[in-house]
């Protein structure tokens, strides 16, 4: 009788058992039985093992959220707005500045600055520093210049900031040193503080060491002022000539920037015959204000953003290029 009753016990316990286990297989969860000793061969859409050595769960893919697909929408309807936004900002502030359309945006900086030959608007010499009246690039760019340094009229650095115009200066320093504070503030916008000689002499008709002076002690005056050695120079009046370029060279000149325009609040004028801009060309301006042109700085670079565009051109960084 006892024994009758364990052997309904463990048939019970065995109907059991196998119910549990069909259970799991049914579910996903328990793999082929092998013969004790043997290992079964890996299936081919096994998952690795887990990195804690316990059993790896097969890959299984994410399940779909409720109301994940609105959420996306929401994601993409505010990205679109927030573009919205700011081109709506950027158009305000192109219009505050009296301008019709935005500059257009040149191109990222060159991972490599353009190689100089001895082109048209090139000039090499063995030894001296190259003299570039336009940087050989196909890109529609060209580069704005401004020298000498007697109006600092912050209205111009602010527009400059808010509209996204590179441009670099060329800096004497009797015109400057009364306060080389609003230059440290350009530079500090991204604008390269160069060379333009101490007092703005016409260096051609000075001998050697006169124009070593001029050049090298500007070199350091602005390397003390702004805290950057200048790599280029531009000679006022464009005026120079081989003891120009050694003596630049000696104090680290690395190019020389010349023009082909000259950019003023009511014009532009051109050094060609057609009369327009070329890929790379250099435009040559000034530090000055109302009481020589009757303009403001900032009328002076709504001009010349104005006629670039116009032309489908973008203003560029010079020293990125040169």
């Amino acid at each position: 009788m006892r024994g009758s009753h364990r052997h309904r016990t463990s048939v019970a316990r065995t109907g059991l058992l196998a119910t549990v286990c069909l259970a799991a297989v049914v579910a996903g969860c328990a793999g082929p039985t092998h013969p004790a000793g043997e290992k079964a061969a890996p299936a081919a859409s096994a998952a690795p093992p887990a990195a804690d050595g316990g059993v790896a769960r097969p890959r299984v893919a994410p399940p779909v959220l409720p109301g994940l697909a609105r959420q996306e929408e929401e994601t993409t309807s505010e990205a679109a707005a927030r573009q919205e936004t700011a081109a709506r900002a950027v158009l305000e502030t192109v219009h505050r500045w009296g301008l019709e359309q935005s500059p257009l945006k040149a191109p990222p900086r060159p991972a490599t600055k353009p190689e100089l030959r001895a082109v048209t608007g090139v000039k090499l010499r063995d030894g001296l520093p190259p003299v570039v009246y336009r940087v050989p690039t196909d890109e529609k760019v060209v580069f704005l210049t401004v020298d000498d340094g007697a109006e600092k009229d912050p209205e111009f650095n602010r527009m400059a900031e808010e509209l996204g115009i590179p441009l670099s200066a060329f800096v004497s320093d009797y015109l400057a040193r009364d306060n080389y504070g609003y230059f440290r503030d350009l530079h500090a916008q991204g604008v390269e503080i160069n060379n333009h000689t101490i007092n703005h002499l016409n260096l051609k008709i000075h001998d050697y060491n006169t124009q070593h002076d001029e050049i090298c002690r500007q070199q350091d005056q602005l390397e003390q002022q702004i805290g950057v050695r200048p790599r280029l120079f531009r000679p006022p009046y464009g005026e120079y000539n081989d003891d120009t370029l050694r003596a630049a060279a000696s104090c680290g000149i690395e190019g020389v920037p010349m023009w082909n325009e000259e950019a003023f609040p009511d014009h532009m004028e051109y050094r060609y015959d057609d009369q327009k801009l070329h890929p790379g060309d250099i435009i040559l301006t000034h530090f000055r204000g109302i009481d020589i042109w009757k303009a403001s700085m900032p009328d002076l670079l709504r001009k010349v953003v104005s006629e670039v565009t116009a032309q489908g051109f973008a203003l560029a960084r010079l020293d990125d290029y040169l």
